[in-house]
């Protein structure tokens, strides 16, 4: 197949472009080349992979193919936080103009699968979120990802694009930009500085290891399931207290508490996380990490 991926260059982003390059399929990838991009990866002189430099908010031609794959945008809560209009023109402006471009293909157009996250439910103390439940987002970004969400519903209906949405919970794994939790623990006891953790460390996600996760939405499109929503997660709920002592345990620290400190809370904190992913699992996947945090160092990136 011809994929059309955007953000391959971002952390979910490479590890799908590296998964379906891996089973033989061609990949053109678009992608800003923003802060968090990686500038190489292994894959850059295979023939079946070709990099465009280019912003989805502003591009103007879609090279052909039969899939693409939007991982394209901001995702740092407290970056949206700080700048939401930055994600406003990534995440839901790109999306809208993605559709535009896809409307304009008389014959052919492409499956549209767009990568979305479980923070547009918003946050629940007990129980999970399945894909029926409304949406209700805490923050500018999932925000900016649920109107992406709602235009391309409208676009279906309208247009007849086909989509597949994927609302996977909080990813870890190779290549994760240091701002995003488990990257920051690393990088903080790698330094020997202090780890900052908003309040007083009891938020709680559901955390699922990175190729789980491609692995899943590699499924979803290979099954040939559309027009559709699908949660992905692993049920691996862990507070950010948690989340430290477990990577300390891999350096040996006991006493994680002394490597913490704790910093003022963002504006409009979530206090949980969690989706139901029933509906993916009777497709037949199965999680592989769904325990704790992976141990990835030393893995291939």
């Amino acid at each position: 197949m011809k994929f059309l991926v955007t953000g391959g260059r971002g952390f979910i982003g490479s590890h799908f472009v590296e998964l379906v390059l891996a089973q033989g399929h061609s990949v053109v990838d678009i992608d800003k080349m923003t802060y968090a991009s990686s500038k190489t990866l292994p894959w850059d002189a295979n023939e079946n992979y070709e990099l465009i430099k280019e912003d989805i908010s502003t591009l103007k031609h879609l090279p052909p193919s039969d899939i693409i794959v939007n991982f394209a945008a901001e995702s740092h809560v407290d970056n949206s936080i700080e700048s939401p209009k930055v994600f406003f023109e990534s995440n839901t402006r790109g999306v809208f103009n993605l559709l535009e471009l896809i409307r304009g293909k008389v014959y052919n157009k492409p499956l549209f699968v767009h990568i979305s996250t479980d923070e547009v439910y918003g946050d629940i103390r007990q129980a999970d979120f399945s894909e029926e439940d409304k949406i209700l987002p805490g923050n500018p970004y999932s925000a900016s990802k649920a109107a992406a969400e709602m235009f391309i519903f409208s676009y279906h209906k309208t247009f007849g694009i086909d989509y597949l949405i994927t609302r996977s919970s909080n990813n870890y794994g190779p290549r994760q930009y240091p701002e995003k939790l488990i990257p920051c623990i690393l990088e903080s006891l790698d330094n020997n500085t202090k780890i900052p953790l908003h309040g007083d460390g009891s938020y709680i996600r559901d955390w699922i290891y990175v190729k789980d996760n491609v692995r899943a939405i590699y499924h979803l499109i290979t099954e040939g399931y559309k027009n559709k929503i699908f949660n992905i997660a692993a049920n691996n709920h862990m507070s950010n207290l948690e989340v430290v002592e477990n990577i300390c345990q891999w350096y040996g620290i006991k006493d994680y508490l002394d490597c913490v400190n704790f910093v003022e809370n963002r504006m409009g904190q979530d206090i949980r996380y969690s989706v139901n992913a029933d509906k993916l699992k009777k497709t037949g996947y199965e999680i592989e990490y769904h325990s704790g945090i992976h141990r990835f160092i030393g893995e291939d990136v």
